[in-house]
């Protein structure tokens, strides 16, 4: 396909440059978003190819930014009628506003990932084979296996950026991501395991045989871990954190908290807190989008501001916050990188990227070994927080007790709750192994998705309320 979205307009791009200057005529700023977007899943369940889906998508988002209002309409025809129509409800909120448009984004020539659309190739039917081989590969492995789902995911998206004064950005962004779960059972009790991976690069680098077994390979050890688990006990007690995914918890309880809206709006449980200790010092936190092919990285945000390595938290101090330009500009701050939207039917937000914690000086045998009796986490699914509160809840996916300075039996059930920023001067020692997570995270705000990455070194934390199953 050509990725110049705008030869897809009926119009040419001086017409289309006009409108745009008269539409954003007054405003603080504001852009034309044009996107082009394709994506494929394949999911095999239960021995049989169970869902496919191709979609592709293209249109435009139109935004006016007056002072704290936003005008914004989009449209899927790329056409000049379209265009006007929209320019004509964004233009509402710049009647009578005399703004001073803002300077455009710095430009960068950093490009973190290829332009090679990764639907295509390989085919259709080599994905299917490969979804069977994982299959079969699992269910030969162990008896206990009673059911295997295998998925295939990719995107490909184009996108660019127009403003009122003559600059122009374009990116292009591939994605890949196969996941695998395995539940196994004994008598009647079933439990299960999954991995998964990806990141923005073509499926060369995921689908080799070596790499896809090892991912079958954990999730049927955490299947397996998982139906030998023990009912989880409840109570206070410390907690150690695995590397890795388990910053998931640290994007959810701290990392929306540190997001420019929600502290320009005070409604953040860090607003006001810029210079002040919140967490335990060692503790330094980052935003991170400039990692070559990771899931969550951007060359580019959605507002055309090349992405970057924001410190957050530095030494346990909070010394800065992820920013779009609306919010950075209210706020007498500078773009973070972490303007972000799902696609052009949505407004740009502040944002994550790749959201994880340093490394610290302790090993992680040092750290478990500091335990007399708690729980040591190792993975987690689903949780909940609070923005405003910091309150959080987390489901742990596989787990295990913590007794005399030993990893002990798996427990099943566990779930971590507390208060983000409480939780963070809790932290007693910080691991020398940070590890980013294996490529599959994705964040909700606002009703809109987009891809993100979370990691951290091993981690203890003290005196955590634990919700348990055991009676």
């Amino acid at each position: 396909m050509n990725t110049d979205l705008m030869s897809l307009f009926d119009a040419d791009e001086a017409t289309v440059r006009k409108v745009l200057s008269e539409t954003l005529a007054g405003a603080d700023d504001g852009e034309l978003f044009l996107e082009h977007a394709q994506a494929e899943v394949l999911s095999f369940d239960n021995g049989r190819l169970k869902g496919g889906s191709f979609n592709t998508d293209q249109g435009f988002g139109l935004r006016a930014v007056a002072g704290e209002a936003v005008g914004y309409a989009h449209s899927g025809e790329l056409s000049l009628s379209a265009l006007r129509r929209a320019s004509d409800a964004v233009a509402q909120v710049t009647r009578g506003y005399a703004g001073s448009y803002a300077a455009a984004p710095q430009r960068t020539n950093k490009k973190l990932y290829g332009d090679e659309n990764p639907i295509g190739e390989p085919s259709f039917e080599a994905k299917v084979a490969l979804l069977q081989e994982i299959d079969a590969y699992l269910r030969a492995k162990d008896p206990k296996v009673r059911q295997v789902t295998a998925t295939i995911a990719a995107s490909w998206q184009v996108v660019d950026i127009l403003r009122a004064d003559g600059h122009r950005v374009h990116d292009v962004r591939p994605m890949t991501r196969i996941n695998i779960s395995v539940v196994t059972g004994e008598g009647d009790r079933q439990e299960s395991g999954s991995f998964g991976t990806g990141g923005r690069r073509g499926f060369g680098d995921f689908v080799t045989a070596e790499n896809w077994k090892q991912g079958a390979d954990e999730a049927l050890r955490q299947a397996l871990v998982n139906l030998e688990a023990i009912d989880a006990p409840a109570g206070t007690m410390d907690v150690v954190l695995a590397s890795g995914w388990p910053g998931v918890m640290l994007h959810e309880a701290v990392g929306h908290g540190l997001e420019g809206d929600f502290n320009r709006k005070k409604t953040s449980a860090f607003a006001g807190l810029l210079g002040q200790q919140v967490a335990a010092k060692g503790v330094t936190v980052v935003d991170d989008g400039t990692i070559e092919a990771r899931r969550g990285s951007i060359s580019i945000d959605d507002e055309g501001t090349p992405s970057g390595y924001n410190v957050l938290i530095e030494d346990g101090k909070l010394v800065g916050y992820m920013q779009d330009r609306q919010n950075a500009r209210l706020m007498g701050m500078q773009p973070t990188g972490n303007g972000r939207r799902q696609g052009y039917a949505h407004v740009p937000m502040p944002r994550m990227t790749n959201t994880y914690m340093l490394s610290g000086d302790k090993t992680p045998e040092e750290i478990i070994a500091s335990v007399k009796k708690g729980i040591y986490a190792v993975s987690f699914g689903g949780g909940q927080v609070d923005i405003t509160s910091g309150k959080f809840v987390f489901g742990c996916t596989e787990a295990y007790l913590i007794e005399n300075g030993k990893i002990g039996a798996p427990v099943k059930g566990a779930m971590l709750i507390g208060n983000g920023p409480d939780a963070m001067k809790r932290v007693t020692m910080v691991g020398n192994d940070t590890k980013l997570d294996t490529g599959i995270g994705n964040c909700g705000k606002a009703g809109q998705w987009v891809p993100v990455g979370v990691g951290q070194p091993h981690l203890r934390m003290d005196q955590i309320t634990v919700g348990g199953t055991q009676a």
